[in-house]
């Protein structure tokens, strides 16, 4: 054999051996390139057929649903939240933030000092609230206080309903920290766990608002039933109300 026929072949062999490397080099390289989209590509080809079915389709359409329809009841939530300021805006109600400063030293549940007065638009006769519900009324005020006559006190008396049937009643402060709600019929239909709320019949405080529940029932009161209800706002623990402006 000729001795440049064996230069050829000789040269060739370590060109062949190469071969395996440079297209290993070229792989990583493009991958490199890519940032790995062909081994997703190529992954996502193996593992078709291992892909989730119709029922983990289904799932997640329940899901769905389930998603769509929770948010549906924030929406209407929100909708009705938003309602209610408007029509709180329309009806020109504000409410004013106001600290209590004292406390009648006779007891608690008579009467609280507010730091706000009439320089603030607070006025005889407003309503207060505290955390939970109405607590009692302004009764007399000063440039920078006001005092509040509570829903405890003997000389209260607010006009209030049962919330699940619209039994009139009237809120009679009896010095302790549970007034009494007397009715105005003989079967009122009432029981223990009622709300009591604010009556649209009352000329002194706004209709609906929260006043309390229902702990006892005495039906053989004379002239008619009547009720100890436990208020719905903490009184021993109230430190800011708000006052309900006109």
């Amino acid at each position: 054999m000729p001795a440049a026929r064996w230069l050829r072949i000789g040269s060739a062999r370590p060109l062949l051996g190469a071969w395996p490397w440079l297209l290993l080099l070229l792989g990583l390289a493009a991958v490199r390139l890519s940032k790995g989209a062909l081994l997703s590509d190529a992954y996502a080809l193996v593992s078709r057929p291992f892909w989730p079915g119709p029922a983990q389709s289904e799932w997640l359409r329940s899901a769905r649903q389930l998603e769509d329809q929770l948010r549906l009841d924030q929406l209407e939530r929100d909708n009705r939240r938003l309602r209610g300021l408007l029509e709180l805006q329309r009806s020109g109600e504000r409410r004013l933030g106001a600290p209590v400063i004292s406390r009648q030293i006779g007891g608690w549940w008579q009467q609280l000092l507010l730091g706000k007065g009439s320089l603030h638009g607070v006025r005889s006769g407003q309503a207060v609230l505290g955390p939970g519900g109405l607590i009692g009324r302004v009764s007399t005020v000063t440039p920078t206080t006001a005092t509040v006559t509570l829903l405890t006190d003997p000389n209260s008396r607010v006009g209030v309903w049962v919330a699940r049937n619209q039994r009139q009643a009237l809120l009679v402060g009896v010095g302790s920290p549970r007034p009494l709600v007397r009715f105005l019929e003989k079967d009122p239909q009432v029981r223990p766990g009622d709300v009591v709320v604010t009556s649209p019949a009352s000329t002194l405080v706004p209709p609906n608002l929260p006043v309390g529940v229902i702990r006892k029932v005495d039906e053989q009161a004379d002239p008619a039933p009547e009720a100890v209800l436990q208020l719905s706002a903490p009184l021993a623990a109230i430190d800011w109300v708000q006052v309900l402006l006109p």
